[in-house]
This record gives C-alpha cells, structure tokens and sequence, in this order.
C-alpha cells in the first residue's frame, strides 16, 4: 500500500476549553487535488494551521510521507515541501512581478544573497516560464501593486510553485475575483495537480464544482462527510448544517 504524502489521524486542537478540531483524520495522495469546504468555524483555517505547523494539535499525529512533523517549525516544515497561500495574496507590492518571482525561486534564502547575488540561468528560465504559465508575462515588469486581485493571486500561486513544493495549501484563492479570472484559477490550480498535491479552501460552489475534485466537508472541527460535489450537496447532514438547500 502506497503511503500517502500527507496523513492526519485523530488530530484534536483545543484552544483553552474550545475544539477548533475534533478527532479528524484525513489522508491525501501524491498529486492528488481535493477541496475542503465548510461553514465559518468548521476548522478549515485551524486544519491548514496544523499541517504548516502554525499550531500544534492537542492529540493525534500528523505525517508527511509517513514521518511525523509535529513540533517541526513553520520554516522546517515548509523546507520539506509544504507551501500555502493565504487568503489575502502575500506580493512585495513595490518589486517588480518578474522580482517577486525570483526572490520565491532563489536557491537561497538568505537576505544577503537574495540582494546581491546574481540568479542562475536555470532559475531565470523558471521564472520565465512560470510568468508565461500563469498569464503575466506581459506584466513581467510592473510592479506587482499595480497587478489586479486576480492577477496578485496567480502571482502568489506562481510564487508558491517556484519554490517546487509537493504540497501546496490555497485558501479561497478566488475570493473577490471575476467569473473571468474565477475560471482561470481553476484551470491553473487543475494544472498544477499530478506534479504537486493541491488542497483548496474555498466557499464558491461553482468553483468547487469547476475544480471536479474530491470534497471533504468539515463542520464544527470534525470531517462531516466525503465524496464528489454532487453527493455531498445532497447529503441530508450537509443540507442542514452548511448548504441550507438541497438545489
């Protein structure tokens, strides 16, 4: 049996009286792509806390390709292959797309090296590529404050893809954008799974139903149920606590 890239086994977080998360267990293949849908305080944020090591569960274990990484810091943790974008795209405004690309797809880290030393051909031609993959190679030299919400997000996902993670975290990465650039994200999100596993967070339903991926509900920090969009909407458990309609 193959072991999964990432798997929570009864994983519980309690802030002080308060369970964010109860008892959730989940696995994910490598390069799987699945969707995570819930209604405010369902976990979903809390969830994608644990597994970047942003909190530590109060119980059970979390493990990536078979290892624990509980207790392992944020910057270990994303070092091993994790990376996430937040819900609000994080660009440098004030540097350049074509810059905020390769400060992401730098080698090295360190502020010194990442100011003064020159990037490889091999890391000039990422970027190049990655600015023709998402659409902003035309933008390639404006600053990225200037870039649309829409267009930040693919900078932030692209940023995220340089970095060559095997798993990679999107929450509502299409919150606030246009039906134009709403189908776009999901192309672009439907793209990047097979070569890396893609979790998306995201309470648009027509996206959700765009993206054709497995979908785990959460509700009040326990898994609810799983399955396609279509059987999940029509379970009665969903209908109740999230969907309010059964359409």
């Amino acid at each position: 049996m193959t072991t999964p890239i990432l798997e929570l086994n009864d994983v519980s977080v309690d802030f002080d009286g308060f369970f964010a998360l109860t008892d959730l267990s989940l696995s994910l293949s490598h390069g799987e792509l699945r969707s995570i849908i819930g209604p405010n305080g369902a976990g979903k944020t809390t969830f994608l806390d644990v597994i970047t090591g942003k909190v530590r569960p109060t119980k059970g274990t979390v493990s990536l390709r078979g290892s624990s990484i509980i207790g392992l810091s944020e910057q270990k943790i994303s070092r091993l292959g994790v990376g996430r974008k937040f819900q609000t795209p994080r660009v440098f405004d004030n540097l350049s797309v074509t810059r905020n690309l390769e400060l992401a797809a730098s080698p090295t880290k360190e502020p010194f090296s990442l100011m003064f030393k020159k990037l490889g051909p091999n890391v000039k031609d990422e970027v190049h590529r990655l600015l023709e993959y998402v659409g902003l190679a035309p933008y390639a030299k404006s600053l990225a404050g200037s870039l649309s919400h829409g267009q930040k997000q693919w900078l932030a996902i692209s940023m995220l893809v340089a970095q060559s993670p095997d798993i990679i975290l999107l929450d509502e990465p299409v919150a606030g954008l246009t039906d134009e650039e709403t189908n776009r994200t999901a192309e672009l999100i439907k793209s990047l799974a097979g070569e890396h596993t893609v979790v998306v967070i995201e309470h648009d339903m027509e996206f959700i139903r765009d993206l054709g991926a497995p979908v785990t509900v959460l509700h009040q920090g326990k898994l609810l149920t799983e399955g396609t969009l279509d059987q999940v909407k029509a379970d009665p458990k969903v209908i109740e606590v999230y969907l309010g309609q059964s359409d």
